[in-house]
């Protein structure tokens, strides 16, 4: 008789090794938070640097933001094609060539050209960072894991409010800019010794796509409602936060309400400590009550739209509450736009979620690039001197209003064609009024 082989076992998800190549991934994404938003917190430096306005200024950050949001659908056919490491890595380089850039010049034209430069590096690190989660790690943690990884990158947003302000107030702009290219060097280093995009023994999904196919195989998964509700999802709750971190919430806590700049740096530190407490309870609850996803996030926009419209109609200077509860609002928007990437992740097909999940990043951003813009004209044009005070500030802060509207109406549209479409494959999403009747509401 003859042996039969037995065949090996499917390796385990979820061990040591994962953790290892979760903390690099991580890592890496917390240092492309810093680089993205050095430009928020030296402003008024740039400003003073390069002899310009808060619309020159502003277009430093719009243009990284086009970049990164233009470059995402592009990132996510590499990252399907290469592998995280492969993008992780290219990432982590670029974004150091753009902060040594930056660190020298002191030229408006070859300052947007850093920015550019740095904007192409940072497309490729998140997405590439969570595409190793439904990787390395089984089904049932990858929503608490994703929304951990974007939450424990923002410690990137602490790295650039306090060690990186404190570099740019006492040594200047070259040492701290340098310094922040260092990071990525190093980031780099550490993805190519720690990382590789799956585990032994399971090979990596490979997508070798003919070119002139490519354009009819993104417009079938842009146009899919999953992707649009990510979309739109990512687009509402997260540009607020992202356009406060990386560009006017400093100035507008510093020049506008007055505050310090520890005072200021304190307040900008809401924005990450409150997301790492918030963060996981969305992921708990995301992979708890999967069919009611939406509805979290839009309970979580209205946390950011009350606190907004109050301080637009605040009488003089904010209480120091309203501030905490406002950035509150915008931290906790950025765990809840990540229940975008939950969409695409449970209704497309896994080879496709790079390019899918490039998509709805470009959400949050391209309403970030735009807030950012607009709230750059307003300013230019109550204040043409650059000597920007509170009103100024508040009524360009109101430019974020119809776009939260645009951006909830996107989701409620997209939601409804999303749910027929479920509906037809017979996963149907129960009335609130039969849920409450029936008692299912403690476990949808």
């Amino acid at each position: 008789m003859t042996a039969r082989a037995v065949p090996a076992p499917a390796p385990a998800l979820g061990g040591p090794r994962a953790y290892a190549v979760w903390i690099a991934a991580v890592t890496a994404y917390s240092i492309a938070v810093l680089q993205r938003t050095t430009m928020g917190v030296a402003g008024l430096e740039a400003a003073e640097r390069f002899g310009a306005s808060a619309t020159i200024v502003s277009t430093f950050v719009v243009l990284q933001l086009g970049v990164y949001a233009l470059a995402q659908i592009p990132a996510g056919v590499l990252l399907d094609r290469f592998g995280s490491r492969v993008t992780l890595t290219s990432g982590a380089v670029l974004m150091a060539l753009g902060q040594v850039l930056m660190s020298q010049t002191e030229t408006v034209g070859v300052a947007m050209i850093a920015r550019i430069v740095l904007g192409a590096g940072d497309a490729l690190t998140f997405a590439s960072a969570i595409r190793l989660v439904p990787a390395w790690f089984p089904a049932r943690r990858v929503p608490l894991l994703t929304q951990l990884t974007g939450i424990l990158g923002q410690v990137g947003q602490i790295l650039s409010a306090v060690p990186f302000v404190a570099l740019l107030s006492v040594a200047g702009w070259t040492p701290a800019f340098a310094s922040s290219a260092g990071m990525s060097a190093i980031a780099a280093l550490l993805i190519l010794l720690m990382v590789r995009a799956a585990p032994p023994g399971i090979p990596r999904p490979r997508v070798r796509q003919d070119l002139r196919r490519i354009p009819l195989v993104l417009g079938r998964i842009v146009r899919h409602p999953s992707t649009q509700l990510g979309f739109f999802t990512h687009f509402t709750a997260g540009f607020p936060g992202i356009a406060f971190s990386m560009m006017w919430g400093y100035p507008y806590l510093t020049a506008g309400e007055g505050l310090s700049r520890p005072a200021a740096s304190a307040v900008m530190t809401v924005l990450v400590v409150v997301a790492i407490v918030g963060g996981p309870l969305i992921g708990a609850l995301t992979q708890r009550h999967p069919l009611r996803r939406s509805t979290l996030v839009l309970l979580i926009v209205a946390t950011i739209v009350a606190p907004l419209l109050a301080l637009v109609l605040w009488p003089g200077p904010a209480p120091m509450w309203l501030l905490i509860v406002l950035v509150s609002g915008f931290s906790i928007g950025g765990p809840a736009s990540s229940v975008g990437f939950d969409f695409p992740r449970t209704d497309l097909a896994r080879h496709r979620l790079g390019t899918a999940t490039g998509a709805v990043i470009m959400g949050g951003f391209i309403g970030a690039l735009v807030a950012i813009l607009l709230i750059g004209v307003v300013l230019d044009l109550l204040r043409p001197d650059g000597d920007y005070d509170l009103a100024s500030f508040r009524l360009a802060f109101a430019v974020q209003l119809p776009l939260l509207a645009i951006g909830v109406a996107g989701m409620l549209i997209t939601r409804r064609t999303l749910r027929r479409r479920m509906a037809a494959q017979g996963r149907e999403v129960p009335p609130w009024r039969d849920v409450w009747r029936s008692g299912r509401w403690r476990r949808l």
